[in-house]
């Protein structure tokens, strides 16, 4: 898919670009991997209930160490689809995780762009990156639920076209200075959009293809988080690595962008548990030393971040979060610097 019409300004950055961005140099750096926590940490089922006490715990990942909390962005739950992700709006929620965390990256795993209208998923990432210091990052798609575009009034097949139009338009709104903006998604004149990101950018990480080509993802994207392929066997991760190098090689400059991936973990308390596939491969059963065998193969495919969702896990997740962060976090951890900004909101 070509886009002439996108500058360079709207291009994907390397990793020098965000060298002072503090939730993007928690989570990446060449050759290395840190861990992140999906939420919710338990699955709805018709009971906000089971939400009770996440924050309290994420309050424990983030005094723990981990690199970043990922949060999902589901405006409808389709029950025949899936699940509702962490039910409330990704947004608003993590703003709310702000304000209980000091280190974390807060992370989108993923704002559908195709679906709202680039102000107002700039206004909210630029807020919540002010409120956190600098901790935003944006994994971002295309959307895949067939009950979400025609509920937004929008064609499901227009959705790849509209996912470059938002990114564009959302990276040129984080410009200093009076904009004017042309776009297929609106139109206007010597305007600004405030407040702006904490350094200056906020990081996109294209999530699968969102209907480009791999050329467009390794030009416009910031990063590339992708489904992992099988994560039982070491096929599995050598498929990956293949697949992660055929991008990077299309990355103008050659230079570095971080690549991450996600497994669904039902992390049982037997250490040596054989890894084994349940649902078709979803989710991955498996010891603690099985778990380790796979990150370290993610990390030698050139995997720099993998966020690990324990909803499927039969154990307390309180319980499977300390096991993590004993056992498996300090084989891979979170890079210090630079620290979070803390402004007195």
């Amino acid at each position: 898919m070509h886009h002439p019409q996108l500058s360079a300004a709207t291009k994907g950055a390397s990793f020098s670009a965000f060298h002072n961005h503090p939730g993007y140099r928690r989570m990446f750096a060449p050759d290395r991997l840190t861990l992140g926590i999906f939420l919710p940490l338990r699955f709805f089922a018709g009971d906000m209930g089971v939400l009770a006490g996440q924050a309290q715990l994420v309050e424990t990942i983030d005094r723990q160490g981990f690199a970043a909390v990922w949060v999902r962005d589901v405006p409808l739950f389709d029950p025949q689809f899936g699940d509702a992700g962490q039910v409330f709006d990704p947004f608003t929620y993590l703003a709310f995780l702000a304000a209980r965390t000091r280190q974390v990256a807060l992370a989108t795993g993923s704002a559908v762009f195709s679906l709202r209208h680039p102000i107002d998923l700039a206004k909210a990432a630029s807020t919540i990156d002010q409120l956190s210091g600098g901790r935003l990052v944006m994994g971002i798609a295309s959307g895949d639920r067939p009950v979400e575009f025609p509920a937004y009034g929008l064609e499901h097949g227009e959705r790849g076209a509209r996912f470059a139009q938002a990114v564009a338009y959302f990276r040129q709104l984080m410009q200093g200075g009076s904009l004017s903006i042309d776009s297929p998604l609106g139109r206007f004149q010597d305007a600004e959009l405030l407040p702006k990101p904490v350094s200056g950018a906020i990081p996109l990480m294209v999530t699968g293809a969102s209907g480009q080509s791999l050329d467009w993802v390794a030009e416009y994207a910031d990063g590339w988080l992708t489904y992992p392929d099988a994560t039982h066997t070491p096929q599995g991760p050598q498929r990956l690595a293949e697949k992660i190098r055929a991008w990077r090689e299309r990355i103008p400059g050659g230079g570095f962008r971080p690549h991450m991936s996600n497994e669904w973990l039902d992390l049982v308390d037997d250490p040596d548990h054989p890894r084994t596939p349940l649902r078709g491969g979803f989710v991955l059963r498996t010891g603690r030393k099985g778990l380790l065998a796979l990150l370290q193969e993610w990390q030698a495919a050139g995997v720099n971040h993998a966020a690990l969702g324990i909803q499927f896990s039969q154990r307390p997740a309180a319980e499977v979060i300390q096991e993590l962060a004993e056992e498996v976090l300090p084989h891979f951890p979170s890079h210090p610097e630079p620290a979070p900004a803390h402004v007195p909101w």
